[in-house]
């Protein structure tokens, strides 16, 4: 039996990965990354890889060698806060991608489709709270084009009868995440800025919430997420039950590594408080939020010190400079 893991070389993928190596051994593992925010040193040997990009590389041939039970579809580009200036490419990688990965589940009869979306396309949600009953309204292209995939993919299952099940995942964090990316995974960019003798940044005044979710927590329920019969059609949120400001979790990564500096930058255009609810997950895929914010970035911490010393990801440029914040202006910064 086969499944595919698009993403394989990013957190979710790689972790997802190993854990179905030693827990579902029955189960043959195809990758498919293109390598531009992950690493090859992250996919497990015994995944079955292919470096291809989703946007202009046919994904027929691989479909039809392996005929998948299942397709993990974690490939994207989430960079919430920088989509609004770079707009095509963000719906190339992730409405235009997705879209093509639809057409291959339902032309080769996958039993289901896993889709990571995104908390942003609930925007500023209702009373601050992300319920997945909720009328979605994002309020950046980077939740628009996840909310616009989540739509595909349920016509998909209406008129095609693909089987499906969204996971809204919510800043998921720990080993193998891309510490390396400017504009994504705030924790891992304050590891970054720490080991590269730079002050951390919180944009605005910090006391905005979110809920973190420590990677290993969430393996057993995304592999659930396609096995489960009670999944089925399902839009679940996954990841952290605790409110966390910006300024905590600074504080939290700043005990661990025992040192530290923070400097305030201009607010950006985000939603100030993304805290979901959480009962779905655990009453159908068996989540427990068995790891603390400290345990976690522990580990993390740990493992982000034995990392090799790689290449930033910068932008050279944007699509729209109107309106973009100073502290991208300026590649050198920070």
């Amino acid at each position: 039996m086969y499944i595919l893991i698009t993403g394989v070389a990013g957190l979710l993928g790689s972790r997802l990965a190993d854990w179905i190596v030693e827990n579902k051994p029955e189960y043959n593992i195809v990758g498919i990354d293109n390598l531009s925010g992950g690493y090859i040193e992250n996919i497990n040997p015994k995944v079955i890889f292919y470096k291809l990009d989703l946007v202009s590389n046919s994904l027929a041939e691989v479909f039809k060698k392996y005929k998948f039970n299942f397709v993990f579809h974690f490939a994207a580009y989430a960079a919430e806060g920088l989509s609004p200036f770079i707009r095509g490419f963000n719906y190339d990688n992730n409405l235009k991608s997705t879209a093509r990965i639809v057409n291959q589940c339902i032309i080769n009869d996958v039993k289901r489709l896993v889709f990571t979306s995104t908390m942003a396309v609930y925007g500023h949600g209702e009373k601050k709270i992300f319920d997945e009953s909720q009328v979605p309204c994002p309020i950046d292209p980077y939740g628009v084009a996840k909310y616009a995939c989540e739509m595909d993919i349920k016509i998909a299952g209406e008129q095609h009868g693909l089987d499906w099940c969204i996971i809204r995942p919510h800043n998921v964090y720990g080993i193998k995440q891309n510490i390396w990316d400017k504009y994504r995974n705030v924790l891992g960019i304050w590891m970054y800025q720490y080991l590269n003798n730079k002050p951390m940044t919180i944009f605005g005044s910090g006391n905005q919430t979110r809920a973190f979710s420590y990677i290993d927590d969430s393996l057993e329920p995304l592999w659930k997420s396609a096995v489960e019969p009670k999944a089925s059609k399902e839009i679940i949120n996954l990841g952290g039950i605790k409110s966390v400001s910006i300024l905590e979790a600074n504080k939290v990564l700043k005990d661990v590594i025992g040192d530290g500096k923070t400097i305030f930058l201009e607010g950006r255009h985000e939603v100030e408080h993304a805290i979901p609810t959480f009962k779905k997950s655990i009453d159908i895929l068996g989540f427990n939020h068995k790891t603390d914010l400290k345990e976690g970035l522990s580990e993390m911490w740990s493992w982000a010190q034995n990392q090799p010393k790689r290449n930033r990801f910068i932008w050279s440029s944007y699509e729209l400079d109107k309106g973009l914040y100073s502290f991208w202006k300026n590649p050198s910064k920070l």
